[in-house]
């Protein structure tokens, strides 16, 4: 009999013999192999503050083949991996991710936020790379299993107002030597504690692209969410660190367009010449930048709840429009948003000698539209507002 998904099984079944391929990834297939020395539950204060990063108890798993597809996916004891030195991922980059929080509510209930468009957007990411598809329904099916089991214990009720960081990653594992589609995969999804990003004392402050590195490019893969859109930004994000910022604002092309902050979007709300107040952020036609889902979801908020007072614009904007209104009293706020940064506000923009300032005090006092739309983001993330974005995790007892 084929083991259910069901995450209120009380007797999850440990036998492989439904290990059989199958073409699809179907979870009500899982096989549920729980942990008999589960981890102590580090305190808040200590979660994030090592040198690892802390992950729950229990990690979910899942083998493709070409030919055969989707064996049975598993719930078993978070641990190392097993991959050849071959492997398409290592040698290849044959990599993708998502990042996702699970919110505990103030009502006690355990929520994600819109899975439906990471599910969606890691398939999206998947077929960039040369990596086979999970059926989106069947990915967050198997997300809230991994919840139900290990939520209770990791962010219990008493922890209200706190997450849990979810990486869904998949890897190609084929481990023949050539520059060709994978033939074997593996999708693995686990959970851990990540240290609240959205509140930097004083603000978040960025410097811009050096002129010689471009993060992503038109016709590339910016708008997948690869591991090779990260690695290679970590130098220039350390040599602004180095100089006292936190994030650099990524430019592109020869009239610096702004794209992103970091790994997140970018947002300015600004006066126009016209005397309109505008939200302002990248547009998505050109594939340049990361379809964000606070991205999105910030965008529909403002279209929603500020409508009338905000005009909402996605269109192509460059650092030297941001330094001339700076110039002329014009620009109001600034903020990155993202799944790790949440809504962030920003202070300080260095570029090439000049400054762009909005001095903030240490309690990190945002602007009126970035505080409204963190107000209504998170009340939707953490129970406080009813709203069909935020999805209820079942429990297990």
């Amino acid at each position: 009999m084929s083991p259910s998904a069901d995450p209120n099984a009380r007797t999850p079944p440990t036998t492989t013999k439904s290990m059989e391929p199958h073409g699809e990834l179907d979870s009500s297939k899982l096989i549920y192999s729980l942990t008999i020395s589960p981890r102590a539950v580090p305190d808040a204060a200590s979660a994030t503050s090592g040198k690892e990063t802390i992950c729950t108890d229990h990690m979910i798993t899942a083998v493709w083949k070409a030919g055969s597809g989707w064996e049975a996916p598993q719930l078993r004891p978070y641990g190392a991996l097993n991959i050849m030195p071959t492997a398409s991922v290592l040698n290849y980059a044959t990599e993708c991710f998502e990042g996702m929080k699970a919110y505990r509510g103030d009502d006690g209930k355990l929520r994600l936020f819109r899975p439906d468009r990471n599910c969606a957007r890691f398939n999206k990411s998947a077929s960039r790379i040369s990596l086979p598809n999970i059926e989106a329904n069947e990915m967050k099916k198997l997300i809230m299993v991994l919840l139900s089991v290990d939520g209770p214990r990791w962010l219990p009720k008493e922890r209200a107002g706190s997450f849990l960081y979810l990486r869904p990653v998949m890897i190609g594992t084929d481990p023949q030597v050539g520059v060709k589609v994978p033939k074997e995969a593996l999708v693995y999804i686990i959970a851990c504690y990540l240290p609240p990003m959205d509140s930097y004392p004083g603000g978040m402050r960025l410097q811009t692209s050096p002129d010689d590195v471009v993060r992503a490019w038109v016709g590339g893969f910016g708008w997948a969410k690869l591991g090779a859109n990260y690695g290679p930004s970590i130098m220039t994000k350390a040599q602004a660190a180095a100089q006292g910022f936190h994030e650099t604002l990524w430019l592109y092309g020869d009239q610096g367009e702004c794209t992103e902050a970091g790994a997140s979007n970018f947002f300015v709300v600004w006066k126009r010449r016209d005397g309109k107040t505008e939200l302002v952020t990248a547009p998505l036609d050109d594939k340049l930048i990361l379809d964000g889902v606070t991205r999105g979801s910030c965008l529909e908020l403002a279209r929603q709840h500020l409508a009338g007072h905000v005009e909402v614009t996605e269109r192509k904007f460059t650092i030297h429009e941001l330094i001339e209104a700076h110039a002329e009293g014009r620009i109001r706020e600034i903020f990155a948003c993202g799944t790790g940064f949440f809504i962030c506000p920003i202070s300080h923009i260095h570029h090439q000698g000049t400054d762009i300032t909005l001095p903030m005090d240490n309690k990190n006092q945002a602007g009126e539209v970035t505080s409204k739309l963190k107000t209504l983001l998170g009340d939707i993330l953490y129970g406080r507002t009813e709203h069909s974005w935020a999805v209820v995790v079942p429990e297990r007892e």
